[in-house]
């Protein structure tokens, strides 16, 4: 990853210190370095007519797409994050829930142990992440289950970014991410989540303020282990060659009320981690999320968003065990009113962490503070949709490929994280 920024303007000018590095495949192409940061500044400014198209339409929509579904989701329900003892007494408890907490405790001591995980107050992550919108199906192409399909990322398809990520005990976090120059930025001060992007206002999430889903990829352990020592073991399986106890925790029906709408009712979130039987750390995590909108003239329309992510590459860092690799698939599917209205997306993301640091000095609580034109969560309506019909206003919109069976008045869904403000679209029901 690259930190600074030479200047060429000046011969004896200052490098400029890069806010968010920039990945070195992004120097690989052009042997010459001047050309190199030509194509460098292409990525950070990118120009839509020179844009190839994608399977929505425009490669501007597919970054806006992947930034808003995949960039910074939220764990679906708040952490404990006191420092009481994480060996709770597996005693008095349903057999379900005491293997849970067992494996709880295999998972807390083969991070590195309850003490050295107390004794981290603030942590820093900068990584690179590839996305791709892989798959895209819809009407009756997605009953014959025919997608039209563009390399993945796993074959060197997709868009190229970076990130850095600083939290701060108990409830303090900042992500910045850029990918192709669109940058999405979100964090929480303790008090509301919100999330920030190019195209649309500062808004904050619904309900309490919740954990950024990308430091339970192998990032935070401790965190990890609080929110599964509620949980039930529901089996084994085997993911990666790796036996596995698999974890499930449903978010309860209070926490789902909050989070909703008059508009947009979240119908469920159930979460689930894949712990390895012989080491004891989080292989996978899962989470499947299912939200209906609301509407007078039908049932409603209902969007369900699956998000499964594979964590690699253990290394250890002060003491604990951190994933430094991985990957994320994505998933949403749209159904009700008739079947012609149905849609699959598919989605991929890889990344890996190239530095991590634990208790960060001079990291104070003002790097936490939110935009200063954040939205309260008052003003909004809920859940991060936006409905495509005659009269509804978007922030963008997806065309379908020609091939498919999908008008231009069908749902599109970004940010599935109940954090977008529906102000954007009509009070009318009659344009969900």
């Amino acid at each position: 990853m690259r930190k600074l920024c030479p200047n060429f303007d000046r011969e004896d000018g200052l490098d400029t210190v890069l806010e968010i590095p920039i990945p070195e495949e992004m120097f690989t192409s052009h042997k010459s370095t001047s050309l190199s940061w030509q194509n460098v500044k292409s990525w950070m400014k990118p120009n839509p007519e020179r844009l190839a198209p994608s399977v929505f339409g425009g490669r501007n929509t597919e970054i806006q797409l992947l930034l808003g579904v995949a960039g910074a989701p939220l764990i679906p329900l708040p952490v404990p994050s006191d420092h009481h003892p994480i060996n709770q007494s597996i005693k008095d408890h349903p057999i379900e829930a005491s293997m849970a907490k067992y494996i709880v405790q295999q998972y807390i001591a083969a991070a590195g142990g309850e003490t050295a995980l107390n004794s981290i107050d603030s942590m820093y992550a900068m990584g690179k992440v590839r996305m791709v919108a892989s798959e895209f199906t819809a009407g009756e192409v997605c009953k014959n289950s025919k997608a039209m399909k563009v390399k993945g990322v796993r074959h060197g398809g997709g868009e190229m970014g970076g990130f850095v990520l600083w939290q701060k005990r108990p409830d303090f976090w900042c992500l910045e991410l850029v990918v192709s120059g669109c940058k999405i930025s979100a964090g929480s001060d303790g008090i509301v989540a919100w999330r920030q992007t190019p195209w649309h206002h500062s808004h904050a999430s619904r309900g309490p303020p919740r954990p950024l889903r990308r430091t339970l990829q192998g990032l935070d352990p401790r965190t990890t282990g609080n929110l599964f020592s509620n949980s039930v073991c529901i089996g084994e399986k085997t993911i990666n060659e790796e036996d596995c106890f698999i974890l499930k925790l449903e978010t309860e029906a209070s926490t789902l009320r909050e989070r909703s709408s008059k508009n947009v009712e979240i119908m469920r979130h159930t979460v689930w981690g894949y712990f390895s039987q012989r080491t004891g750390l989080l292989v996978q995590l899962s989470d499947s999320h299912l939200l209906r909108i609301k509407s007078p003239a039908s049932d409603g329309v209902f969007w369900e968003t699956t998000m499964e992510s594979l964590i690699q590459d253990y290394r250890t860092v002060d003491g604990l065990n951190i994933a430094h690799a991985g990957t994320t698939s994505v998933s949403l599917f749209r159904f009700g009113e008739n079947s012609d209205s149905h849609s699959r997306t598919r989605m991929e993301e890889s990344w890996t962490i190239e530095e991590v640091d634990f208790n960060i000095k001079g990291l104070s609580l003002d790097c936490f503070l939110p935009p200063a034109d954040l939205k309260k969560a008052d003003d909004q309506e809920g859940c991060h949709v936006v409905v495509e019909g005659r009269n509804a206003k978007l922030p963008f919109k997806i065309s379908a490929p020609a091939s498919s069976k999908v008008s231009a008045a069908k749902v599109v869904a970004i940010d599935l994280d109940d954090s977008y403000s529906m102000d954007d679209v009509d009070d009318d029901d009659d344009d969900l």
